[in-house]
């Protein structure tokens, strides 16, 4: 099973890495659900990751708060993509949504176009879309060559047992779609063989999928 652990900042990489995590998702102030590092600790991270064989996604994401990005905030997020993709990053992590919770369509072309050569995961803004326009942002996302939706199969206040239904149905439509569903949000070491086997995924997101 591949364990992507998401951390703050660089501290805890060479811990993580240590105790066995097979990907980073290298964020700041968690505290708000991840935003968008420095240029100085995405190139350093970036470096120690690939010196230990692993592989390095980062958050672009300008603010904490909701999904719904003015020109100004997506000009930066822009402006992140390109740095992170000069700076050898494998993937990027973002998602750009419309008040009414649908995906913008605009905003998510043009920063996946500034993502060429990256991985790109669409992140926990999908537990932001109704859950009936979902599949379509499935179909939407696959058909613009979205590698990964991180998504918790709902609120992150639910514990994830309670949202396996959902996950489930996402995953088997997502399979038809050559997309990858990777869950995250409360999956910890203790219960990550459980949840893995009943969602019959090999990828699961944490902070504490590994103690480190």
């Amino acid at each position: 099973m591949l364990r992507e652990i998401a951390v703050e900042n660089y501290t805890d990489i060479p811990k993580a890495l240590a105790a066995g995590a097979d990907r980073i998702e290298l964020n700041d102030n968690l505290a708000v659900g991840g935003t968008t590092v420095s240029k100085g600790v995405m190139a350093e991270s970036a470096k120690y990751v690939h010196e230990h064989g692993r592989s390095l996604v980062t958050m672009i994401r300008p603010r904490g708060g909701n999904f719904v990005y003015n020109d100004t905030e997506l000009k930066i997020m822009e402006a992140d993509l390109f740095e992170a993709q000069a700076l050898g990053v494998d993937g990027v992590a973002f998602g750009a949504l419309l008040p009414d919770g649908t995906i913008d369509e605009d905003a998510m072309t043009s920063l996946i176009a500034a993502s060429a050569g990256m991985s790109v995961v669409f992140h926990m803004a999908f537990d932001a879309i109704p859950e009936t326009k979902q599949l379509a942002a499935i179909d939407w996302l696959a058909a613009h060559h979205v590698d990964r939706i991180l998504t918790h199969g709902g609120p992150l206040s639910t514990p994830i047992e309670t949202t396996l239904p959902h996950l489930q149905a996402l995953i088997a439509h997502a399979a038809q779609k050559q997309i990858t569903i990777l869950p995250g949000g409360g999956i910890t070491s203790q219960n990550a063989a459980t949840i893995s086997e009943q969602l019959g995924v090999k990828e699961l997101h944490g902070t504490k999928l590994i103690a480190f």
